[in-house]
């Protein structure tokens, strides 16, 4: 037996004055990797392995088959999330139902293009032909702790219904709800069709990558992890890659806007799971004559935030699960105090063990880290601007490429206008008078620069974890037109649902 860790809550024991043990994680060493490759390349079998083989049909009704069996383990799922990451009640049962819809939403969407445009004959300059998409092959996934199961599924389900084989790595916090699936994907999938790695990334992933034998690359975290995943594969030019990475999205409150609206969606947006979100507000930028009406309604609500225990009513901020994240965000505060700037709510940046008091900074400009870094966690650094320029050179300078919100209520619209066309060619979606957010999830989630390469949405996943396959024959062939319906019949691939 291999080298096993007990995880542990961010939540002290009382009885015990000891972070809380919840459960048990392998620690695979590099041998375990490649063995767990192995596999995955054995039901992969250069494409002609049973899963990949599958009719379209045959695969949606396993994956349906996998999502009632993931549902009886609903609660349980849940309150590993509540134990592991402190979501709140609340937020833990969202993830689950929400991932659940996800699936049911891809599913629908694979069916109506396969009976649409993916499963008609066309005719073009007497070439008839139909194109289906196919898999791309072996595809890593990794995802981050914060959304341990939505984060993933969003990858994995498009993966799977278009017929890849998986490696998938279990983030190191967050994991354990992942373990309490494997049931599920063994009773619902052929051997080797996913295969799970726990432990450091560094010891499992990059030997898988440096093998050569994956395909495909479906990350969710930090840039400076991906290029080094990327690096270690041998034959760059062709891995596919899907990512989604940090993001230090803007709330734009322009001069004419509505502070009570912009007041509370960015303190929506910067304090939901405690900022430890992509899609989070991390910097706002507020007209200068404006900034202190502002900041009084939003130090209003973020001093009205209950900290406590995930599980206890109303309560808006739960211990932070990453062990050094308290630090970073003093060091942040520190830096930016120490340049003139200050924290305006009571005990604001103060922390008990892993609770740590969401802070409201004012006001930082670009001399300071907490400008440019992302911090995901509970801080909330505010700028004030004298003319919108500002905004734009901020925004332009800025390696986010995500999303924005912009908050303004003028009816002649000239001023937005002018933010909005210039976040056009920055970021991937500009939210109007809204928080940042990926849901509605049939609606594209994008991004540039070092904030994603690729889009998700129920439709663009299926895209992006497959590859257009052509059939095609003369229209004029009578003999081909023959072959072709005796083909039909009998082939998977071109199977209609």
């Amino acid at each position: 037996m291999g080298e096993v860790v007990e995880v542990r809550a961010p939540i002290v024991d009382e009885s015990t004055g000891k972070q809380a043990v919840i459960g048990r994680l392998a620690q695979m060493k590099e041998k375990d990797a490649l063995d767990a490759l192995e596999a995955a390349k054995k039901a992969w079998d250069g494409g002609q392995g049973e899963w990949p083989q599958m009719s379209l049909a045959q695969r949606i009704a396993a994956m349906e088959a996998l999502v009632e069996a993931l549902k009886s383990q609903r609660q349980s799922i849940v309150e590993v999330l509540m134990w592991e990451i402190c979501k709140n009640t609340g937020d833990a049962a969202k993830e689950f139902d929400r991932t659940m819809d996800f699936i049911a939403a891809t599913i629908a969407e694979l069916k109506s293009s396969a009976s649409q445009g993916l499963g008609v004959w066309t005719t073009v300059s007497g070439v008839k032909a139909k194109v289906r998409r196919g898999p791309v092959g072996i595809n890593l996934l990794l995802a981050p702790f914060n959304y341990p199961l939505n984060e993933m599924y969003a990858m994995l389900i498009p993966s799977l219904l278009m017929g890849n084989v998986v490696v998938m790595k279990l983030p190191n916090i967050g994991g354990l709800a992942h373990v309490l699936t494997a049931p599920a994907f063994a009773s619902a999938l052929p051997p080797g069709t996913v295969n799970f790695l726990t432990g450091r990334g560094r010891v499992t992933c990059t030997p898988v990558m440096r093998e050569g034998s994956v395909d495909m690359l479906g990350f969710i975290g930090g840039s400076a992890a991906a290029d080094a995943l990327i690096g270690a594969h041998p034959s760059v030019h062709r891995l596919k890659v899907f990512s989604q990475l940090q993001g230090k999205n803007m709330g734009i409150v322009l001069p004419d806007a509505d502070l009570d609206v912009a007041a509370e969606q960015c303190f929506l947006g910067a304090t939901g799971y405690n900022g430890q979100r992509c899609t989070a507000l991390k910097l706002m930028m507020v007209d200068a004559p404006r900034a202190d009406a502002f900041l009084a309604k939003l130090k209003e609500r973020v001093e009205g935030l209950k900290i406590g225990l995930p599980w206890e009513s109303g309560v808006g901020i739960t211990p932070l699960p990453e062990p050094n994240k308290p630090q970073y965000l003093e060091d942040l505060i520190a830096d930016a105090v120490s340049k003139g700037a200050s924290v305006l709510n009571e005990g604001g940046g103060t922390r008990a063990g892993a609770l740590f008091t969401p802070a409201l900074v004012f006001p930082v400009d670009p001399s300071m880290r907490l400008f440019h870094e992302e911090q995901f966690g509970p801080v909330i650094p505010v700028a004030k601007y004298e003319h919108v320029d500002e905004v734009v050179a901020a925004a332009k300078a800025s390696w986010n490429g995500q999303q924005a919100s912009l908050f303004t209520v003028d009816p002649e619209g000239s001023t937005a206008a002018k933010v909005l066309d210039a976040l056009s060619t920055i970021v991937g979606r500009v939210n109007l008078n809204l928080q940042c957010s990926r849901s509605p999830d049939a609606f594209p989630f994008s991004g540039r620069r070092s904030s994603a390469m690729g889009t998700m949405s129920v439709s663009e996943a299926l895209k992006y974890f497959s590859i257009e396959t052509v059939v095609a024959y003369s229209a004029v062939s009578e003999a081909s037109q023959a072959a072709v319906q005796g083909i039909e019949a009998k082939s998977k691939f071109l199977a209609p649902l």
